[in-house]
């Protein structure tokens, strides 16, 4: 995966240019008010720092559509040369209006920078460590914004510091970053099949995965562009042909091939049970006392969730099966079962189809067994893999293909209209993925005593392609979806933007955006200068011989620097812990650090009482927030939207953010004129305390799971709660 991550350390590049920007804008106003003599024009020096925020709204504006239109990177080269632009035009600026001119090109730079970098994270990110590498854009801006302050401040001890420098400095990374976004990145994959780019789209997946065969996740990208459409719940027991062909029409069993001679698995379908009743009831066991969980949460709940009382077993179907349409060679026959047992572990750790990499709970159970049990262990379970010489699908059989996270994209005809095809979304039960010998699973009616059976869940819906594309067993996968990528049916943008998927996710992104910028960052930064000057910090520095303005600049570094490991940590974290679970892990912490500052302002205590328990509660805050609240809302936006809105439904939730931002700056020190340093902490306690119950109730977790997968999941929540 090595591939995959460094485009996302370099597509990352573009926010630690923002990160630099802010730093440096906010050192050198110092200098640029004593030039310009703007120390009674309030008005026009809160003008020059808040240009490139009304510019980043105003390109956010714009960005989801042509990004959609154009693709995401040629806006990637864009604001690259905008940020370089705008670093020359900075260094020149003979007049405070040429200043201003530069700040809105440097903010249309940053707007296409924040919207669009994590957008193309998660388009090429696997989706075992999406979460991880979307993390980058946090810790690349905390960065840039250390390295900023520390130029500023060494650039403040000189005779006669230069603040035209002090901005300029921006275009050499800027050029840097315009050279890597012109030849070294690619093009977003998904971009590219929905544009019907397909052999682009292959070569840039086997650039990314670093290996040839692409096809499970070529048709994957493929089904992402249906947006809408019934999609339903189903189960299905997988298992040898010999044991559950018996008395079952085969045109409703999904077929793999074995790698030992004549053997052949088989998924059956449990009949008798409702789709999303049965969801609903063997989901996520934990929230079904809460009357106004959203039914989303509790579906994807359901994905990571073990049941250990349920039994498990460990099945090498879903993590070693690949695709049946490019075939390596795998004839070998099972020997000792110590030395399978080996070669096991062996194609666990390197394979990488379908996701071995994710942690244990990636795949537990989506729905629990139904007349079920676990009996006694049996004998080495069976590496599987697609025989050599299979073709693509044949008349009466269906095809499986790992597409990551723990889950296999399947297809079957749908008998209910001529030529159409149903894409099916499995996912394997189990709650220990780490026992070696399979369990055997007695049925009802069905018992058999010699043969292994994995229980997988199945999200079922209308696939965009056509059984003439795929049946006829001549051509690859990646042949079927270029013959068929001409003739799928796109829905208009704004008819796709009213299903009720998608307005659910809007609702989603829309709300945690919204929450984040009221939390209280911007106040908790705008009041660090004031705690630590009153920890005696400055008068520390001061006799060490560094001026107040070189001060404040070393103090910001210093907060900054603190932050990167608390990012490092949330990388850790990001995909096995999950987004759901860091967010209502330090809301908590955030809302406690805001009181602990309330009750500071509110009780008489000495100066130095105060001033310690403030700097703790604001290095806790900083700390805690960017390892939750600050980078997962661009991460679950990033990942919630199908393919053909994404750029769009991004821009929504962009200009909420930005819009919020603006509101927060410039009511903040009206507030504070109103009702003090105490009554504004209070305000944004109370918002981190309504944050933690809307993440609580609607955030869902989407750890591990493929993009196309997740929007599945929300069409059938929206069905759900409606």
């Amino acid at each position: 995966m090595s591939g995959a991550v460094l485009i996302a350390l370099a597509a990352a590049i573009g926010n630690l240019l923002q990160g630099w920007d802010n730093a440096t804008i906010a050192g050198s106003v110092l200098y640029i008010k004593k030039e310009f003599h703007l120390q009674t024009q309030p008005t026009m020096e809160g003008l020059i720092v808040a240009m490139s925020l009304i510019g980043a709204t105003v390109i956010t504006t714009f960005s989801g559509p042509v990004s959609d239109m154009l693709g995401r990177r040629p806006l990637l080269i864009i604001s690259s040369v905008l940020y370089f632009l705008s670093g020359l035009v900075m260094l020149w600026s003979p007049n405070v209006y040429v200043l201003l001119l530069a700040r809105l090109l440097d903010g249309f730079g940053i707007g296409l920078a924040v919207t669009l970098v994590p957008v193309y994270i998660s388009e090429t990110a696997p989706p075992e460590i999406r979460g991880r590498l979307n993390t980058f854009p946090q810790f690349t801006g905390s960065v840039g914004m250390f390295l900023s302050y520390c130029m500023v401040f060494g650039m403040s001890l000189t005779y006669a510091p230069s603040w035209r420098l002090m901005l300029g400095v921006l275009s050499i990374p800027s050029l840097a970053y315009f050279f890597l976004t012109l030849f070294y990145l690619p093009e977003s994959p998904r971009w590219l099949v929905s544009k019907g780019r397909m052999k682009e789209a292959k070569q840039v997946l086997q650039r990314l995965r670093g290996r040839e065969d692409v096809s499970g996740e070529m048709a994957l990208l493929m089904e992402g562009l249906g947006v809408g459409g019934e999609v339903s719940i189903e189960e299905y027991i997988i298992g040898p042909d010999h044991e559950l062909a018996d008395n079952h029409d085969e045109k409703d069993q999904i077929k793999l091939y074995g790698a030992e001679e004549g053997l052949s698995w088989i998924a059956k379908p449990v009949t008798g049970q409702s789709t999303l009743g049965l969801a609903s009831r063997h989901g996520s066991m934990a929230n079904q006392s809460m009357p106004l969980m959203d039914p989303l949460v509790t579906l994807f709940g359901s994905v990571h969730e073990k049941l250990p009382e349920m039994g498990s077993m460990r099945s090498m179907l879903f993590s070693n099966v690949g695709s049946m349409f490019n075939i390596a060679e795998n004839q070998g026959k099972t020997d000792h079962w110590d030395e399978e047992s080996q070669k096991d572990e062996e194609n666990h750790h390197t394979s990488d189809g379908s996701g071995a990499e994710s942690d244990d709970s990636l795949r537990s159970p989506l729905l629990s067994r139904q007349g079920t049990n676990a009996e006694t262990n049996i004998g080495p379970p069976t590496t599987l893999s697609m025989r050599q010489g299979s073709n693509f699908m044949q008349a009466n059989e269906q095809a499986s293909m790992g597409i990551g996270g723990g889950w296999q994209l399947a297809y079957r005809k749908d008998e209910t209209k001529e030529g159409a095809l149903k894409r099916i979304y499995l996912h394997e039960e189990g709650g220990d993925t780490g026992s070696r010998r399979g369990s055997i699973i007695s049925l009802p009616g069905d018992a058999h005593a010699d043969g292994e059976f994995i229980h997988a869940a199945a999200l079922v819906s209308q696939s965009v392609l056509r059984a003439e594309s795929l049946l006829g067993g001549q051509q690859s996968i990646v042949e079927a979806v270029e013959k068929q990528s001409e003739n799928v049916t796109k829905k208009s943008v704004w008819k796709a933007l009213l299903e009720p998927g998608v307005k659910h996710a809007l609702f989603v992104g829309v709300g945690i955006q919204i929450l984040q910028q009221f939390s209280g960052i911007n106040g908790v930064l705008y009041y660090t200068p004031q705690i630590l000057e009153q920890a005696g910090v400055g008068v520390l520095l001061s006799n060490m011989g560094i001026g107040s303005d070189s001060a404040s600049l070393l103090i910001s570094a210093v907060t900054t620097l603190l932050m990167l490991p608390s990012i490092g940590v949330a990388m850790r974290l990001m995909d096995l812990a999950g987004r759901r679970w860091l967010l209502l892990a330090t809301l908590p912490v955030l809302l406690a650090s805001l009181i602990v500052l309330v009750l500071g302002n509110v009780i008489k205590m000495g100066e130095v009482m105060h001033a310690v328990i403030s700097t703790v509660s604001v290095v806790v805050y900083f700390c805690t927030f960017v390892m939750g609240f600050g980078p997962i809302p661009n991460i679950l936006c990033s990942e919630i939207f199908p393919t053909g809105v994404r750029g769009i439904c991004i821009a929504i939730c962009a200009l909420t953010f930005w819009i919020g931002d603006i509101i927060v700056t410039y009511s903040l020190p009206v507030m504070l004129t109103s009702i003090g340093l105490g009554g504004v902490f209070g305000i944004y306690a109370v918002v981190c305390a309504l944050a933690w119950v809307f993440v609580f109730l609607k955030v869902p977790e989407t750890k591990g799971m493929p993009l196309e997968v997740i929007t599945e999941f929300f069409a059938v929540g929206a069905k759900k709660a409606s």
